[in-house]
């Protein structure tokens, strides 16, 4: 008898309706649209006004929110119906965490771990640096890195050619198995075809400032650089040409790079600016004047760079401008000119000479810094050998 009790309390048991567990978690993942910002979002997921008003309070003063940008990442995590946390995230490095604290929500930028490590990279050109790069496992930011060491030297679009190598000690940045970004060169190693050999190192002077220097303590800047941009093609050279919109054959007083609106343009030496409006055909443009008798202009600019107005000392790398369209342009692009004494020159077959070189005193403390540096770029990979016959 008290077993078909026990059997009947079962199938009454089961017969019951199931109740939701209150430890029960549900997670929703969203991302920010178009047009969007995170307080829609929150709604989009089903979080309830009061709910929403809460995260938004808690993440004031913790996140701008007017940096939310269309893609970033929002995680929401629920127990029992109601929100218990909530991670926000913009990138690798930047994450931001709402979490419950008793009956309140508290926010918070959430502390990242990053580790830095020194990587010797080697990049194989077979069709362009981008592709080098993603065929080495690396980030195709490495071009935009090896581009800046190399600025005065090598363009990146024209001088570039396939069998070139470049092998550099770079430092990496790593989170979570991951590299967030690049940090400095130290050394670097370009072989091409077209610029020979170009061998720099990354040394700090006395006064706390880093420079690139050659093995013999040659500096490896210049006055000016090879390109006012980074990387981009030459679409229309220095000389006489046919103006596809005037219909007529004219001087072409300077070199047109093709480059997407708001591509940022860097002043190719240091210099005063002496004007940066706009000038009609020539739509916003920049002026800078140079060190001997020299002086470049910017044309057909979308905008101008930070500070830049006449009168402004900027200097070589700054980000003067961002190129455009304006003016009597026939496409997004740069018309960078060069004047010497007043008279237009030709950009690029100019040749400058380099900047001031190591002190003697500090050649012997350089060369022993940058030796074991030196070593590293030349090390031949287990890799290479064994794939030797």
């Amino acid at each position: 008898m008290r077993h078909l009790s026990l059997l009947l309390a079962a199938l009454l048991l089961a017969a019951l309706p199931a109740q939701a567990t209150p430890s029960r978690t549900l997670v929703k993942n969203r991302r920010i649209a178009q047009g969007s910002t995170l307080q829609q979002a929150l709604h989009d997921a089903g979080l309830p006004d009061e709910q929403v008003a809460g995260v938004i309070a808690a993440l004031e003063g913790v996140f701008d929110f007017r940096k939310s940008r269309t893609g970033d990442q929002v995680r929401l995590v629920f127990k029992a119906g109601e929100l218990d946390f909530l991670d926000y995230r913009q990138s690798d490095l930047d994450e931001w965490q709402v979490r419950r604290d008793g009956d309140r929500l508290v926010g918070s930028k959430r502390a990242i771990e990053v580790e830095k490590q020194v990587d010797l990279v080697t990049l194989d050109v077979t069709s362009s640096l981008y592709e080098a790069a993603l065929a080495a496992g690396e980030d195709p930011s490495i071009g935009m890195v090896l581009a800046d060491v190399f600025a005065w030297d090598i363009d990146f679009y024209r001088d570039v050619q396939k069998g070139d190598q470049v092998r550099a000690l770079v430092e990496k940045f790593v989170s979570r198995g991951r590299v967030v970004r690049y940090g400095e060169v130290l050394a670097a190693n370009y072989r091409g075809s077209t610029v020979g050999t170009k061998r720099v190192f990354r040394y700090e002077l006395p006064s706390g400032i880093a420079s690139y220097f050659q093995e013999d303590g040659q500096s490896a800047r210049k006055a000016f650089l090879k390109s006012p941009l980074k990387f981009a093609h030459v679409t229309s050279r220095f000389g006489s040409r046919f103006h596809p919109v005037l219909k007529y054959r004219k001087a072409h007083n300077g070199v047109d790079y093709g480059a997407s609106i708001g591509t940022p343009v860097w002043a190719v030496a240091d210099g005063v600016v002496t004007r940066a409006q706009n000038t009609g055909a020539g739509g916003n443009t920049v002026c800078v004047r140079h060190v001997n008798a020299m002086e470049t202009c910017y044309l057909h600019l979308s905008r101008y760079g930070a500070g830049v107005r006449a009168g402004a000392r900027v200097s070589q790398k700054q980000i003067i401008a961002y190129s455009g369209n304006t003016g009597r342009s026939t496409g997004p692009h740069l018309h960078f000119a060069l004047k010497r004494n007043g008279q237009f020159v030709n950009p690029l077959n100019q040749n400058f000479p380099r900047t001031e070189p190591l002190p003697k005193k500090l050649l012997p403390e350089f060369q022993a810094s940058v030796a074991p540096l030196a070593e590293q770029l030349d090390a031949v990979s287990v890799a290479a050998v064994a794939g030797q016959p």
